[in-house]
Protein backbone atom coordinates (compact mmCIF):
# COMPACT_ATOMS: atom_id res chain seq x y z
CA UNK A 1 0.00 0.00 0.00
CA UNK A 2 3.04 2.60 0.48
CA UNK A 3 4.28 1.52 -2.72
CA UNK A 4 1.41 2.61 -4.33
CA UNK A 5 0.68 5.74 -2.37
CA UNK A 6 4.73 7.28 -3.32
CA UNK A 7 4.08 6.09 -6.56
CA UNK A 8 0.73 8.01 -6.96
CA UNK A 9 2.78 11.25 -5.39
CA UNK A 10 5.40 10.96 -7.96
CA UNK A 11 3.21 10.21 -10.83
CA UNK A 12 0.46 12.70 -9.79
CA UNK A 13 0.82 14.83 -13.02
CA UNK A 14 0.96 11.77 -15.01
CA UNK A 15 -2.35 10.24 -13.35
CA UNK A 16 -4.03 13.99 -13.44
CA UNK A 17 -3.43 14.26 -17.11
CA UNK A 18 -4.37 10.56 -18.40
CA UNK A 19 -7.43 11.37 -15.56
CA UNK A 20 -8.73 14.32 -17.71
CA UNK A 21 -7.79 12.88 -20.85
CA UNK A 22 -9.98 9.79 -20.17
CA UNK A 23 -13.09 12.17 -18.94
CA UNK A 24 -12.32 14.60 -22.35
CA UNK A 25 -12.80 11.23 -24.55
CA UNK A 26 -16.04 9.75 -22.22
CA UNK A 27 -17.70 13.05 -22.33
CA UNK A 28 -17.35 14.04 -26.10
CA UNK A 29 -18.08 10.36 -26.45
CA UNK A 30 -21.26 10.71 -24.92
CA UNK A 31 -22.33 13.99 -25.95
CA UNK A 32 -21.95 12.99 -29.96
CA UNK A 33 -24.03 10.13 -28.88
CA UNK A 34 -27.02 12.14 -27.21
CA UNK A 35 -26.85 14.61 -30.47
CA UNK A 36 -27.68 11.75 -32.87
CA UNK A 37 -29.60 9.45 -29.95
CA UNK A 38 -32.08 12.37 -28.51
CA UNK A 39 -33.30 13.91 -31.60
CA UNK A 40 -33.81 10.37 -33.37
CA UNK A 41 -35.40 9.02 -30.07
CA UNK A 42 -38.02 12.16 -30.33
CA UNK A 43 -38.50 11.18 -34.30
CA UNK A 44 -39.17 7.26 -33.83
CA UNK A 45 -42.00 8.91 -31.29
CA UNK A 46 -43.73 10.18 -34.52
CA UNK A 47 -42.99 6.94 -36.39
CA UNK A 48 -43.60 4.27 -34.15
CA UNK A 49 -44.40 1.75 -36.94
CA UNK A 50 -40.37 1.37 -37.46
CA UNK A 51 -39.09 2.07 -34.36
CA UNK A 52 -38.74 -1.74 -32.87
CA UNK A 53 -36.97 -1.99 -36.49
CA UNK A 54 -34.36 1.00 -35.28
CA UNK A 55 -33.90 0.33 -31.74
CA UNK A 56 -33.08 -3.27 -32.87
CA UNK A 57 -30.02 -2.64 -35.70
CA UNK A 58 -28.77 0.28 -32.39
CA UNK A 59 -29.42 -2.76 -29.99
CA UNK A 60 -26.93 -4.74 -32.49
CA UNK A 61 -24.06 -2.52 -31.76
CA UNK A 62 -23.94 -3.30 -28.24
CA UNK A 63 -23.59 -6.89 -29.01
CA UNK A 64 -20.82 -6.65 -31.04
CA UNK A 65 -17.06 -6.87 -28.52
CA UNK A 66 -15.99 -3.79 -28.41
CA UNK A 67 -12.15 -5.08 -29.06
CA UNK A 68 -13.59 -5.97 -32.29
CA UNK A 69 -14.97 -2.70 -33.23
CA UNK A 70 -11.96 -0.93 -32.01
CA UNK A 71 -10.16 -3.26 -34.10
CA UNK A 72 -12.42 -2.59 -37.17
CA UNK A 73 -11.67 1.41 -36.30
CA UNK A 74 -8.32 1.09 -36.32
CA UNK A 75 -7.72 -0.05 -39.53
CA UNK A 76 -10.07 1.53 -41.14
CA UNK A 77 -9.23 5.11 -39.40
CA UNK A 78 -5.67 4.44 -38.21
CA UNK A 79 -4.54 5.16 -34.68
CA UNK A 80 -5.71 7.91 -32.30
CA UNK A 81 -8.62 9.49 -30.64
CA UNK A 82 -10.78 10.02 -33.56
CA UNK A 83 -11.35 5.74 -33.94
CA UNK A 84 -11.92 5.59 -30.48
CA UNK A 85 -14.64 8.79 -30.50
CA UNK A 86 -16.31 7.33 -33.26
CA UNK A 87 -16.61 3.45 -31.01
CA UNK A 88 -17.57 4.91 -28.08
CA UNK A 89 -20.16 7.08 -29.41
CA UNK A 90 -21.93 4.09 -31.21
CA UNK A 91 -21.97 2.61 -27.60
CA UNK A 92 -23.45 4.93 -25.88
CA UNK A 93 -26.30 5.61 -28.41
CA UNK A 94 -28.45 2.80 -27.14
CA UNK A 95 -29.33 3.66 -23.82
CA UNK A 96 -30.07 7.67 -24.60
CA UNK A 97 -31.67 6.35 -27.65
CA UNK A 98 -34.14 3.64 -25.63
CA UNK A 99 -34.83 6.14 -22.94
CA UNK A 100 -35.74 9.13 -24.96
CA UNK A 101 -38.33 6.66 -27.10
CA UNK A 102 -39.46 5.49 -23.83
CA UNK A 103 -39.81 8.61 -21.84
CA UNK A 104 -41.65 10.27 -24.16
CA UNK A 105 -44.04 7.76 -25.34
CA UNK A 106 -44.87 7.16 -21.96
CA UNK A 107 -46.23 10.81 -21.21
CA UNK A 108 -49.38 10.79 -20.02
CA UNK A 109 -52.18 11.60 -22.68
CA UNK A 110 -53.96 13.64 -20.87
CA UNK A 111 -51.10 16.08 -20.80
CA UNK A 112 -51.11 15.76 -24.59
CA UNK A 113 -54.89 16.65 -24.66
CA UNK A 114 -54.85 19.84 -22.14
CA UNK A 115 -51.76 21.07 -24.19
CA UNK A 116 -53.84 20.72 -27.64
CA UNK A 117 -57.22 22.25 -25.97
CA UNK A 118 -54.93 25.28 -24.84
CA UNK A 119 -54.05 25.89 -28.55
CA UNK A 120 -50.84 24.60 -28.41
CA UNK A 121 -48.88 23.53 -31.81
CA UNK A 122 -46.90 20.35 -31.91
CA UNK A 123 -43.71 21.83 -31.46
CA UNK A 124 -44.84 23.85 -28.47
CA UNK A 125 -46.32 20.56 -26.86
CA UNK A 126 -43.46 18.66 -27.60
CA UNK A 127 -40.86 21.31 -25.75
CA UNK A 128 -43.32 22.41 -23.12
CA UNK A 129 -44.74 19.42 -22.21
CA UNK A 130 -42.85 16.05 -23.47
CA UNK A 131 -39.46 16.99 -22.94
CA UNK A 132 -39.81 18.26 -19.57
CA UNK A 133 -41.69 15.38 -18.53
CA UNK A 134 -39.83 12.69 -20.11
CA UNK A 135 -36.34 14.50 -19.48
CA UNK A 136 -35.44 13.28 -16.06
CA UNK A 137 -35.37 9.22 -18.01
CA UNK A 138 -33.66 10.59 -20.69
CA UNK A 139 -31.26 12.11 -17.91
CA UNK A 140 -30.80 8.57 -16.90
CA UNK A 141 -30.12 7.06 -20.21
CA UNK A 142 -27.67 9.36 -20.72
CA UNK A 143 -26.01 8.45 -17.20
CA UNK A 144 -26.32 4.90 -18.36
CA UNK A 145 -24.48 5.57 -20.92
CA UNK A 146 -21.63 7.69 -19.54
CA UNK A 147 -20.86 5.05 -16.83
CA UNK A 148 -20.33 2.51 -19.55
CA UNK A 149 -18.42 4.73 -21.71
CA UNK A 150 -15.80 5.65 -18.79
CA UNK A 151 -15.45 1.81 -18.39
CA UNK A 152 -15.30 1.17 -21.89
CA UNK A 153 -12.67 3.61 -22.85
CA UNK A 154 -9.73 1.98 -21.13
CA UNK A 155 -9.66 -0.10 -23.46
CA UNK A 156 -9.58 2.60 -26.25
CA UNK A 157 -6.28 2.74 -24.95
CA UNK A 158 -5.35 0.15 -27.45
CA UNK A 159 -5.64 2.23 -30.80
CA UNK A 160 -3.74 5.14 -28.97
CA UNK A 161 -6.57 7.08 -27.27
CA UNK A 162 -4.83 8.12 -24.41
CA UNK A 163 -6.26 8.65 -21.00
CA UNK A 164 -6.41 6.21 -18.24
CA UNK A 165 -6.14 2.91 -20.40
CA UNK A 166 -2.55 3.79 -20.91
CA UNK A 167 -1.65 3.22 -16.94
CA UNK A 168 -3.44 -0.03 -17.16
CA UNK A 169 -2.11 -1.43 -20.63
CA UNK A 170 1.79 -0.08 -19.22
CA UNK A 171 1.40 -1.74 -16.25
CA UNK A 172 0.04 -5.12 -17.61
CA UNK A 173 2.71 -5.22 -20.21
CA UNK A 174 5.45 -4.29 -17.63
CA UNK A 175 4.13 -6.24 -14.69
CA UNK A 176 3.60 -2.93 -12.88
CA UNK A 177 0.75 -3.56 -10.52
CA UNK A 178 0.72 0.58 -9.52
CA UNK A 179 0.56 1.50 -12.48
CA UNK A 180 -2.48 -0.87 -13.14
CA UNK A 181 -4.06 0.18 -10.05
CA UNK A 182 -3.22 4.19 -10.94
CA UNK A 183 -5.41 3.54 -13.92
CA UNK A 184 -8.14 1.07 -12.76
CA UNK A 185 -8.86 2.88 -9.22
CA UNK A 186 -9.31 6.51 -10.99
CA UNK A 187 -11.26 5.07 -13.76
CA UNK A 188 -14.10 3.24 -10.74
CA UNK A 189 -14.13 6.33 -8.86
CA UNK A 190 -14.93 8.50 -12.27
CA UNK A 191 -17.37 6.47 -12.89
CA UNK A 192 -18.79 6.57 -9.49
CA UNK A 193 -18.85 9.99 -9.19
CA UNK A 194 -20.10 10.47 -12.52
CA UNK A 195 -22.93 8.23 -11.79
CA UNK A 196 -23.71 10.36 -8.41
CA UNK A 197 -23.88 13.23 -9.88
CA UNK A 198 -26.29 12.78 -12.53
CA UNK A 199 -28.04 10.38 -10.00
CA UNK A 200 -28.51 14.12 -8.31
CA UNK A 201 -29.26 16.06 -11.92
CA UNK A 202 -31.82 13.47 -12.68
CA UNK A 203 -33.63 13.74 -9.59
CA UNK A 204 -33.83 17.84 -9.94
CA UNK A 205 -35.21 17.48 -13.39
CA UNK A 206 -38.09 15.52 -12.34
CA UNK A 207 -41.54 17.53 -11.80
CA UNK A 208 -42.05 17.63 -8.51
CA UNK A 209 -45.54 15.72 -8.47
CA UNK A 210 -43.76 13.28 -9.91
CA UNK A 211 -41.10 12.42 -7.54
CA UNK A 212 -41.57 9.34 -5.15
Amino acid sequence: MNDFLSFVVEEQDLIIRAALQHMYISLLAVTIGSLIAIPTGIWLTRNKSIANYILGVTGVVQTIPSLVLLGMALIIFGLGTTPALIVLSLYSILPILRNTYTGISEVDDMYIEAAKGMGMTGVQILLQVEIPLALSVIIAGVRISLVYIISWATLAALIGAGGLGDLIWTGLASYDKNMIFAGAIPASILALVVGTVIGIIQKLATPKGLRK
